[in-house]
């Protein structure tokens, strides 16, 4: 069973950083991208970055120029480094593996359980 988890969040003030790592576990064969959403209260889940398999990246328009999405391919992982943070980057942050296969299962997608990144004075 593939799994993902999330670390590195936390209370950051207005202007900080915060460096946001998801592993991914389970055999794995290939994820063809990885991603970061986040959902803040009462707002639907969102998209914050995404990496496909050709290493494209897309960013949400908030917070282009802020945050920076990467991979460790070897270690199935993704990096969301985040700079100038503001209180409406507060949300709780979800990482997600699309097309995911292992020797015996394909996964069309998996989600992590999300971590809580709360930025405020």
């Amino acid at each position: 069973q593939v799994q993902l988890v999330e670390s590195g969040g936390g209370l950051v003030q207005p202007g900080g950083s915060l460096r946001l790592s998801c592993a991914a576990s389970g055999s794995i064969f290939s994820i063809n991208a990885m991603g970061w959403y986040r959902q803040a209260p009462g707002k639907p889940r969102e998209l914050v970055a995404r990496i496909g398999g050709g290493g494209s990246r897309n960013y949400a328009d908030s917070v282009k120029g802020r945050f920076t999405i990467s991979t460790e391919n070897a270690k199935n992982t993704v990096l969301l480094e985040n700079h100038s943070l503001r209180p409406e980057d507060t949300a709780v942050y979800y990482c997600s593996a699309a097309d995911v296969r292992t020797r015996i299962q394909w996964y069309p997608e998996v989600w992590g359980p999300g971590i809580m990144v709360t930025v405020s004075s």
